[in-house]
C-alpha cells in the first residue's frame, strides 16, 4: 500500500483522522472539526475522510465515523438515507431530440421538485393527490412508520407520503447523461425528504436533552450521542433504518417516473441495464471491520466494498463517475459521494453571477437562474483531482457527462 495514499492527522486524546486529500484543498475549519469528532470516547480505530470533504454540522461531510456502543444523530444528519440512483439504457446520443428542452420540461413534469415557501399555497414540491404506484410503494412503508408515529406523534405532520417520489431542493437533481460510448444514462441524487429531516431533528435534540448534564463537556454540542442500550437509541436505529428504506424507495419511484418520461419523448422503444447501483451516501449501518462488528457512519460518503458499484457526480457542469469499489479496509471500504463544496452557498450566490452560471452550464440544458446560482460549477472541488486522490478506493468503469439537468 503506498505511503502516501492517506495523510494521517493526530492530535492528543483523539482517535488517528486518515485524510485521502492528497491534491485537494481543505479548510482549516474542516479539519478542527475533525479532530471534534475523533476526541468522541467510542471512535473505533480512526476516522475515514474523503477527498470531498468539508464543513458540515456537528460532523464533517466527506467523512466515515466508525463507532462502539454509541451514536451521533447529527452525524447521520438530517437528510438521513440521501443518495444516488443510475440507470444505463440502450439508447445513444443520436436518439435524443436535438433540442432538449421538451426532455427536461416532461421530467418537470413527471416528478415534482423544488419547494414553495409560503405557508398559504400548496407546496409544489409536494403531491396533491399522490399518484397510485406512490401510493404502493407508502403501502410498503405505512406500517413501521406508524410504530414510529405512536411513540414520536411529532412525526406525524411532516410531509411523508406526499413526499415519495419528490425531488426535493439545494443539491438534489435528476440528469440525463451520456457516457463515453455515447450510451445514455439517467442518474438522480435525493433522500429521505420533509419526513427525513423531521426525524433527523427530533433525534439531535433528544440527544442534546439526554446529555444535559455532559454537553458541555462536548467538543460541540452537535456531536451529542444515544448510548447503546438506552431506549432513544433503539428507537433512532429504528427511526433512521425507517428513513434509509424510505429515501431508497423515493429514488426508485422518480426513476420509473423519469423513465417514463423519456420513452414519451423519444420514438424509438429503449431498455434498461440495472448497472449502478441505487447508493446511500448519508446513512448509518451495522458492519464487520477488522474483526469486529461497529456501527459506520457514512456522512457524505459511499460503500465501496470490493466490486460493489457506486456512483460519485460532479458538479451540474462537470463530468459523473460510475465507479467500483476496491475494498480498501483502511478507508471502512468507503469512497467519496461527489466533488464537494468549496465554498458556502450564500458565498456562492454573492461571488457569481447570472453570466458565470449561463458559461458554466453552457453545454447542458438547465435552469439558467439566480435561484441556482449556489449550485455553481465554480463552487465545487476539481472532480478530477478528487477522483485522483482516491484511486486506491475505487476504479473508474463509466465516466458520464450531463446533457440535461433538472434542480429543484
Amino acid at each position: 500500500m503506498p505511503h502516501n495514499e492517506y495523510e494521517l492527522l493526530a492530535s492528543q486524546n483523539a482517535a488517528p483522522v486518515k485524510m485521502w486529500t492528497h491534491g485537494v484543498p481543505v479548510e482549516p475549519e474542516a479539519r478542527q472539526q475533525l479532530l471534534n469528532t475523533a476526541k468522541m470516547p467510542f471512535i473505533f480505530k480512526h476516522l475515514a475522510v474523503m477527498p470531498d470533504v468539508h464543513l458540515g454540522k456537528g460532523s464533517t461531510i466527506g467523512s466515515v465515523i466508525p463507532t462502539k456502543g454509541a451514536i451521533i444523530p447529527a452525524a447521520v444528519g438530517v437528510d438521513i438515507g440521501c443518495g444516488m440512483i443510475a440507470v444505463r439504457t440502450s439508447l445513444l446520443a443520436g436518439d435524443l431530440p436535438d433540442n432538449l428542452n421538451g426532455l427536461r420540461s416532461a421530467i418537470e413534469q413527471a416528478v415534482p421538485h423544488g419547494r414553495t415557501n409560503t405557508r398559504s399555497r400548496r407546496d409544489k414540491g409536494a403531491w396533491e393527490t399522490p399518484p397510485e404506484e406512490v401510493s404502493a410503494h407508502w403501502g410498503q412503508l405505512a406500517p413501521r412508520f406508524k410504530r414510529l408515529t405512536d411513540k414520536y406523534p411529532q412525526l406525524l405532520k411532516t410531509n411523508n407520503h406526499q413526499h415519495l417520489g419528490t425531488l426535493g431542493t439545494g443539491n438534489h437533481f435528476i440528469e440525463v447523461c451520456l457516457d463515453e460510448q455515447q450510451r445514455v444514462w439517467v442518474m438522480l441524487h435525493s433522500g429521505s425528504r420533509g419526513v427525513g429531516n423531521a426525524i433527523g431533528n427530533v433525534f439531535i435534540t433528544l440527544a442534546q436533552q439526554d446529555m444535559q448534564q455532559h454537553i458541555a463537556n462536548l467538543p460541540d454540542r452537535n456531536l451529542a450521542y444515544f448510548q447503546e442500550g438506552s431506549r432513544h437509541y433503539d428507537d433512532y436505529i429504528e427511526a433512521v433504518e425507517w428513513a434509509q428504506d424510505f429515501a431508497r424507495q423515493n429514488r426508485e419511484v422518480m426513476m420509473s417516473r423519469v423513465l417514463a418520461a423519456l420513452s414519451r419523448i423519444v420514438s424509438k422503444p429503449f431498455m434498461t441495464q440495472q448497472e449502478a447501483v441505487n447508493c446511500h451516501h448519508n446513512y448509518v449501518q451495522k458492519e464487520h471491520h477488522f474483526g469486529e462488528e461497529v456501527l459506520v457512519t457514512r456522512k457524505g460518503a459511499v460503500s465501496a466494498q470490493k466490486g460493489q458499484m457506486g456512483i460519485i457526480p460532479g458538479s451540474m457542469g462537470a463530468k459523473s463517475f460510475i465507479v467500483r469499489g476496491l475494498g480498501n479496509e483502511e478507508s471502512f471500504c468507503s469512497c467519496s459521494h461527489g466533488a464537494g463544496r468549496t465554498m458556502s452557498r450564500t458565498a456562492a450566490k454573492k461571488r457569481f453571477t447570472v453570466a458565470d452560471h449561463i458559461r458554466a452550464t453552457a453545454h447542458v440544458e438547465c435552469r439558467k437562474d439566480s435561484e441556482v446560482i449556489d449550485e455553481i460549477p465554480m463552487a465545487y472541488k476539481d472532480i478530477d483531482a478528487v477522483m485522483a486522490a482516491q484511486a486506491s478506493l475505487v476504479e473508474v468503469v463509466h465516466t458520464l457527462r450531463q446533457v440535461v439537468c433538472v434542480k429543484g
